[in-house]
């Protein structure tokens, strides 16, 4: 079952900073509570109190909020009324649409001496004859009942026929505490047969799955599947049907069960879907012997443009405007660019490679489209004219400096066997030979003089 929590709570609690000790006020309606608990420790403080449409059999832990104004426990599968003796401060009690059947529980709020309203209307209690007298009776200190205020002559008339008003009240309470113990009994009969229901297909599904040959498996797989699924809807449909037109009582334990029924479709719902996504084989992006595919998922339409100019590729891919840019991942390789679109892979083989770690992505803010910029990883380098092959070393400075004064970079391409400009390395002014130690005589070229 479905208790209250801290964390609901502090959800709950948003208007508060999500500080539950000070709170005053909280809405835990349609949560699908089915414990009432915690609320008397956490929030000592609360006024007003909204848990209308759960699933709360019983008034429970509620009775140390002292300063409690307004408790409302509409549409829950409450049978009695009880624990409030503690909540001084409540004004206002609603427990519209319930299954109060012992009317005579309201004796409980006699303690409640600031009780002014009280709701009951929707519960078995409001069809016994004499309900309303016995209430205005019993309590002295309600101003209204299920929204019509007490006239002090109507009390007057319920107090003096207070006595024989009681008695047909008990009897009608006891007659209608037997009918309840047979609809206790009834709604159990009816859980047991839907568990053995359950139990019977379970064990007929294992049998039919009986092992075989894992050829025959995968052909009966591959044949029977969209038999399978067929077969499993129109079952469901079935079981659907069956379940809404059965005719039951409006009972604490058929609301239960409707509720476990419909949570129990949710959740098979939710698990086939989770299979179905599993199941998915994934996409090929690479095959095995390492090609790199061409792949586009999302079907987004795209254009890749070869920018000569600047030396770089662009990929415009129409993502769509209003997507997040959170959902997409770019990965830029090399050989070829992958974007994931909301998971989706668009992959393309590029025609020339590039050099990711210089590559940029970004969002086109009139379109919204993904544009990618990735520079070509070989540097081609273009003249505007041709060099003469006798080109001198002053005219390739000449044409330097016109460029610079131009602001246009000039690039040639050099080959070291076509031309000889002298090697910039080996220009240096030779020192003269003095104080580099001793010279050498050579004696026969000094004899030779001499001859």
């Amino acid at each position: 079952f479905l208790s209250v929590t801290e964390d609901l709570v502090r959800r709950c609690a948003e208007h508060n900073n999500c500080e539950i000790f000070s709170l005053e006020e909280i809405s835990l309606h349609q949560q699908e509570i089915e414990k009432l608990e915690y609320l008397d420790k956490w929030c000592r403080d609360l006024k007003i109190l909204y848990l209308q449409n759960n699933l709360i059999p019983k008034i429970e832990n509620v009775g140390k909020l002292k300063k409690l104004e307004y408790l409302n426990v509409a549409l829950n599968n409450i049978e009695r009324i009880e624990n409030l003796e503690g909540c001084e401060g409540l004004t206002k009690l609603d427990l519209t649409a319930n299954f109060i059947g012992e009317l005579s529980s309201i004796e409980s709020l006699k303690y409640n001496i600031h009780l002014k309203e009280l709701f009951l209307v929707g519960n078995p209690c409001t069809e016994f004859e004499g309900y309303r007298q016995f209430v205005v009776a019993t309590l002295h200190q309600l101003k209204y009942l299920d929204s019509k205020e007490i006239e002090r002559s109507e009390r007057i008339k319920a107090l003096q026929d207070y006595p024989e008003v009681k008695q047909k009240i008990r009897e009608q309470e006891q007659a209608y505490l037997i009918k309840r113990a047979r609809e206790k009994e009834e709604a159990q009969r009816r859980m047991q047969e839907r568990k053995d229901k359950k139990q019977n297909q379970m064990e007929s599904k294992l049998g039919f799955d009986s092992p075989g040959s894992p050829q025959e498996k995968k052909t009966h797989q591959e044949e029977g599947d969209g038999e399978q699924e067929t077969r499993r809807t129109v079952e469901d449909d079935e079981e659907d049907r069956r379940f809404w037109e059965e005719p039951t009582p409006y009972t604490p334990e058929s609301r239960l069960e409707t509720h476990r029924y419909i949570e129990e479709k949710r959740r098979a719902k939710d698990n086939i879907r989770e299979s179905k996504k599993r199941e998915k084989a994934p996409w090929t992006l690479v095959t095995a012997e390492g090609k790199v595919l061409n792949v586009n998922v999302p079907k987004l339409h795209f254009s890749l443009k070869d920018d000569e100019e600047n030396n770089q590729i662009i990929l415009e891919l129409a993502v769509y405007r209003h997507l997040d840019t959170s959902l997409l991942d770019v990965d830029v390789q090399p050989t070829y660019i992958r974007v994931l679109v909301k998971g989706k892979p668009f992959q393309f083989v590029l025609p020339e490679e590039v050099k990711p770690d210089s590559s940029s992505a970004k969002r086109s803010q009139t379109t919204g489209h993904l544009v990618v910029t990735m520079p070509k990883a070989k540097e081609i380098i273009l003249a505007k004219q041709k060099i003469s092959t006798s080109i001198k070393h002053s005219d390739c400075n000449a044409l330097q400096k016109n460029a610079r004064r131009s602001g246009q970079v000039e690039k040639l391409e050099v080959d070291p066997s076509k031309y000889s400009f002298p090697d910039v390395t080996k220009i240096i002014q030779e020192k003269e030979r003095t104080g580099q130690g001793p010279i050498k005589l050579q004696l026969e070229k000094i004899t030779e003089v001499k001859k």
